[in-house]
This record gives structure tokens, sequence and C-alpha cells, in this order.
């Protein structure tokens, strides 16, 4: 089995020679034992998916971290919140550096414990599955920001992709074990998945009795990924309540399947929408929730465009997680349907960002991003990302930039 070196090895790393305790979050399967595995040599691996594990942890703390030699690591560490404050105390008597690291698929309330019961003592990342840049073996490129160096460095190192290879990789998604090879068949595999994803961290939240039901709901929202949010639109398509559809939304977000981008608003632009935007983390998902069978059906179909752009913007949120950098993405929509795909905020300065299935990129495709010109933050000429083959520009300055180098 082939295994992809992740870009947050270097600052877990860096991490365990500073903190006693390390908290990373992030879906299931999407690496995160895998990465330690190959990084913490010595250490002691402890998993509460099993069941006498997780009853002694939950029931004496105290008594299972005495028994666990330490280091060690603590997977699926949300089912037994008990043990924050016997390691919370473990770390007020002198712990040292590296002695524990946490792992967890319910990032949300993980990060509220940790807080609540370390402050202060513990470092939180938050892992998500395979970047392109990983796939590709490039780990030093850090966030993604278009400005002159920093897409000229991408542009450099990344190997080109045709249409059709993006869409592959699109189709594929970003699981660990589909893309080394551990499992071949894609379809059995998501199948299992969200088996196992429904039956462990859904049913006993939300008391879900028909599994079809959310399911249906997953769908529902692969086929309106980069579509603003319509809450009785997607409760009437699945035929439950606005109210569930709310809290199965929270409950894909905390456990990192979706995530939204939200609008960028200040008190100088105030004609903005609202609603944030949907995206899946891994748009294999998507591709398989919405029965597109292969790569070609999928760069042909109805929602190859949005797939795309879930793609791009998914890549770039990647690129912050990866980094352990507060991220500052958001979108932007108002009253007069002017729209910019994405805004980066990052040091005081917004970098606006057109995302095009297109290799032809023209100045109207940029005309909304002097709407920002009225916020009191700096400007940059911003960036489109589009399937052109090679890193240019338009007249104003705005970057042109292949989708491959993302």
């Amino acid at each position: 089995m082939v295994y992809f070196k992740r870009e947050m090895e270097k600052i877990v790393n860096g991490l365990l020679k500073e903190y006693a305790c390390i908290l990373i979050t992030g879906a299931r399967q999407v690496g995160k034992s895998t990465m330690l595995g190959n990084i913490c040599k010595g250490y002691n691996f402890v998993s509460l998916d099993d069941i006498q594990e997780r009853i002694l942890a939950k029931n004496d703390p105290e008594l299972f971290l005495k028994l666990h030699s330490k280091p060690v690591v603590i997977d699926e560490v949300q089912y037994a919140p008990e043990l924050f404050s016997y390691i919370k105390i473990d770390i007020d008597k002198g712990a040292k550096a590296g002695t524990y690291i946490l792992t967890g698929s319910q990032s949300f309330d993980l990060m509220r414990l940790s807080q609540e019961s370390l402050a202060g003592r513990i470092a939180i990342l938050s892992l998500p599955c395979l970047s392109s840049s990983e796939l590709n073996g490039n780990l030093d490129f850090g966030c993604f920001l278009p400005t002159t160096d920093k897409l000229k460095e991408r542009f450099r190192s990344q190997k080109p992709l045709t249409i059709d290879e993006i869409y592959n990789r699109i189709w594929k998604g970003g699981m660990p074990a589909l893309l080394s090879e551990k499992y071949t068949n894609r379809d059995i595999y998501y199948s299992s998945y969200f088996q196992t994803f429904i039956a462990r961290d859904i049913k006993e939240q939300i008391g879900l009795r028909d599994d079809y039901k959310f399911v249906d709901f997953i769908r529902s929202l692969a086929c309106r990924v980069a579509e603003e949010v319509n809450i009785h639109s997607i409760a009437n398509d699945v035929g439950i309540s606005d109210d569930s559809v709310k809290r199965w939304l929270k409950l894909l977000e905390k456990s990192q399947i979706i995530f939204f981008l939200y609008p960028y608003s200040n008190n100088l632009l105030k004609r903005t929408i609202k609603n944030p935007k949907l995206y899946f983390y891994d748009c294999g998902i998507v591709a398989y929730l919405t029965k597109h069978l292969s790569s070609e059906i999928l760069m042909n179909s109805a929602i190859n465009g949005a797939i795309f752009e879930n793609y791009v913007v998914s890549e770039i949120k990647k690129s912050y997680q990866n980094s352990a950098q507060a991220e500052g993405l958001y979108y932007y929509r108002d009253r007069d349907k002017k729209e910019i795909d994405l805004i980066i905020e990052y040091n005081r300065t917004l970098y606006p960002i057109e995302i095009k299935k297109s290799a032809n990129p023209t100045m109207d495709m940029v005309k909304n991003f002097n709407v920002l010109k009225s916020s009191d933050l700096s400007l940059s000429p911003g960036c489109i990302i589009c399937m052109k083959d090679n890193l240019s520009a338009l007249p104003s300055g705005c970057f042109i930039f292949p989708a491959w180098c993302v």
C-alpha cells in the first residue's frame, strides 16, 4: 500500500517538542492514525472504537490512563470526554512534551471539550483528506495566496494535468485508502464508509430510525454543492422538517464532511446576501452520491461546473488546514446579483478569486471585483482559476492561474 506523506507531519513533529497534548481532528478515514503511525514511532496506540477500551475510559478514566504506557495516541477520543480532566491533571503535574496525542472525528465537540478542560495546554490541528499537492509530493507550498511569488512557485512545481485528468482526480476524491489502492472498488468503499459513519456517528446523536432518509439528505446536499443553502428546499426534497435539516447540517459540519463559505461583509457593504454556500471536503463523495459512474460522465454532467468550484475551494481550504493557518475564506453576493466565487482575507488584504471551467478567461469575469473597493481593507488584483494551461494575467493585473496548480 502506498503511503502519501502529509504536509502536516512537519507541524506535528514541531508541536510534539512543545506541547504535552496535541489534538488532531478530521473526518473518518482521512489518514489521522496512518500519519501518526508513520511519524510517532514508539508510541502506544489505543482506539476507543474498541468497546472495552471505551467503557474503561468512560467509567474509570484515571485507571485507563494508568494502564496505557506513555507516550500514547488515543484514537476517537470523542467517545470518552471524561479523559480530558485527568489528562489536564497529569499535564499540571509536569507531563512531558509529546505525552498525549488525541484524535477524533467530531471536531466541534472535541475542540469545545479540549478548550474547556485543557485551555492553554493543548495544540489543536485539523487534518483534511489528501490534497492535490500531497498527491504530487509537494509539501512546502503553505497556504494558497494569489500573489506573484506564490503562484509562480506552484506553477513551477506542480505536474500539469489535462482537463480529463483533473476530473478524474475530482471523481476519485481524496480518501487515502482509495488513492493508495488499499481498496480498489470505489463504490463499495464509499457505500461502506457511509454505513460506518451513520452507524457510529449519526444514529445516537439524532435518534435516527431511517438510514435511507439520512442518505437521501446527504445526496440532496451533494446535488447542491457550491450553492447557497436553502433550508426549506432541502427539507421538501427529503421529506423532513426545516429544524431537522438545520440539525443534520450541523452534524455533518462538525464531522468534517461538509463546510460552509460565509458571505463577506462589513459596515461598508450593506447589501450582501446572508446565506452561506455549501461545499464537501471530498469531491469523490459528491461524485459517488450523485451517481456519476466515471470521471467522463462527471465532466459532461449538469454539475460539472459546481463540482469543479467545490474542488478548487476545498483545495484552497485544505492548504490553510495543512499549514495550521487561520483561514479567512468567504464569497460575495449582493442583492444586485453581483457575485465573487471566493474571497481570501489575509493580512488585511482581500484577494478575490473567480473559478471558471474555461480556458479563455475574460475581463468580464472579474468586473465584480470592484465592489470590494468600498471595503476598508486593501484590495489585490485577484485571480481567475481556470482550465488555461499557463500562468498569465489580464490587463487589470488579475492573474490567470491553471486549476492543476491549486
